[in-house]
């Protein structure tokens, strides 16, 4: 007899899934939609960066903060002032407050040179000194006339190197056209945490709805319930384009229910 394995993981919907709109407007549309939770992307939304703010929305709507996405993207350089290591710190705190079991950090770029030297000593330091989880994600080169340029150090795929927890994000793979379930296998059980979304393998990162691209979503969906993931899947869509807030929404909405249909697996009874 056949039964379904459905895993503890929880389904997140990161709050840059609603962009233009805001961090206020992600919390109410994942409490209303049936998300488990928020991962709060940190960044120019005064509100992504107060954390007395983010803990009402969080009791105001009822829904948990899973996650906190450090600042680290170009836009976000000034974010929480400039020293990336104070970034972390500040992530990390806001995650111990807020509840929230992870903290994603991306690999430093070249340009950061002290930052990168000290990277996987300095992860492997702060991942001692809470229970917080420092989940570092896979990136991808920039490529443009055929070339491929690569900004961050000591790689943008971080998963041959000795952390502790990574975050695997499929929009990412497509662009660096990686094998999503190989990273995955050579992650193993140090994979945490999942940013779900698809792409075409475009040099741009297209974060498109699961299922409307080429990407194993599935397929590791179906994976990590089989092996009783236990870390949290995020939903990390690019809805910009949508023409009004019902458009938004449906798609958050279709991405959640392939989430949730493809988060289980068969299991064989005798």
């Amino acid at each position: 007899m056949a039964v379904v394995q459905v895993p503890d993981a929880k389904i997140a919907l990161s709050t840059a899934s609603v962009y233009p709109e805001s961090t206020a407007t992600a919390f109410e549309l994942a409490a209303r939609l049936g998300y488990d939770g928020v991962e709060v992307m940190v960044w120019t939304d005064p509100v992504s960066q107060d954390v007395d703010a983010l803990r009402r929305l969080s009791d105001y709507h009822g829904i948990e903060v899973s996650a906190v996405h450090a600042p680290c993207l170009i836009i976000t350089q000034r974010v929480w002032g400039t020293d990336p290591w104070a970034k972390l710190v500040r992530a990390r705190d806001a995650a111990e407050t807020l509840g929230a079991a992870t903290v994603v950090v991306h690999p430093p770029f070249r340009w950061q040179r002290e930052y990168a030297r000290d990277f996987i000593a300095g992860i492997q330091r702060m991942a001692d000194e809470t229970d917080v989880r420092f989940a570092v994600e896979n990136m991808f080169p920039l490529r443009a006339r055929g070339r491929a340029v690569i900004p961050y150090s000591p790689d943008y795929d971080p998963s041959d190197e000795d952390f502790r927890h990574f975050t695997l994000d499929l929009s990412h793979t497509s662009v660096s056209q990686n094998d999503a379930m190989d990273m995955a296998s050579r992650m193993g059980d140090r994979l945490a945490h999942v940013h779900i979304a698809d792409g075409v393998g475009t040099a741009r990162d297209e974060h498109l709805v699961p299922g409307r691209g080429d990407q194993p979503c599935a397929e590791l969906l179906e994976s990590l319930a089989a092996r009783g993931f236990d870390g949290t899947v995020v939903v990390e869509i690019n809805t910009r384009r949508a023409e009004s807030r019902a458009e938004r929404e449906t798609d958050l909405a279709e991405a959640l229910a392939y989430t949730r249909l493809h988060l289980a697996a068969p299991v064989l009874e005798p």
